[in-house]
C-alpha cells in the first residue's frame, strides 16, 4: 500500500510571514519538506481563485500566512485575506471537500519557530483528512514526507 505524502501550499506575506519561514531556516527548526512557499507581497493579494486552483493542480491543503492583525505593512490585508479564507472553507465545505484543508495564520517575522510549528500541524492534520478528493491528476512534484 501507498503511503499519502500531502502537499501544502502556503502563500507567506514577503513581510513577516515568508520572513519568519526564513528565520525557521535559520534557526535550522525541522518542519516538513512538504510545504511549498509561495512569496507574495500581502496576504491581502491572495484571491479565493489562487487557493482554489492551488487545490485543483493537486494540493492537498492551503496555508495563507500574513502579518499579525494591526501590524499588516499594508494596513488591512492580512484581514482582507482572513475573510477570503473563510469563504472559500465555506464553499470547500457546501461542496463536500471540507474547508479544514485551508488556514489563515498570523505571525511576525521574528516567529520562526510559530512557522515550523503551523506547518508541521497542519501537514499532521492534512494527513488526518487524507488525500484531496479533487486532485487533477496533476503531480506537482512535491510528495516527498510520508505521513
Amino acid at each position: 500500500m501507498e503511503t499519502f505524502e500531502p502537499v501544502i501550499v502556503a502563500f507567506c506575506c514577503h513581510y513577516c510571514a515568508y520572513t519568519a519561514a526564513d528565520m525557521a531556516g535559520s534557526m535550522r527548526l525541522h518542519y516538513p519538506p512538504n510545504v511549498k512557499i509561495i512569496r507574495v507581497p500581502c496576504s491581502g493579494k491572495v484571491d479565493a481563485i489562487h487557493i482554489m486552483k492551488a487545490l485543483e493542480k493537486g494540493a492537498d491543503g492551503v496555508i495563507v500566512a500574513g502579518c499579525l492583525e494591526g501590524d499588516c505593512h499594508f494596513k488591512n490585508g492580512n484581514i482582507r485575506a482572513a475573510h477570503r479564507v473563510d469563504s472559500v472553507r465555506k464553499i470547500l465545505g457546501d461542496i463536500g471537500m471540507g474547508g479544514d484543508r485551508v488556514e489563515m495564520f498570523t505571525m511576525s517575522a521574528g516567529m520562526g519557530e510559530r512557522f515550523a510549528l503551523v506547518a508541521t500541524e497542519f501537514t499532521e492534520k492534512i494527513c488526518k483528512l487524507g488525500a484531496n478528493p479533487v486532485k487533477s491528476g496533476t503531480d506537482m512534484g512535491m510528495h516527498q514526507a510520508a505521513c
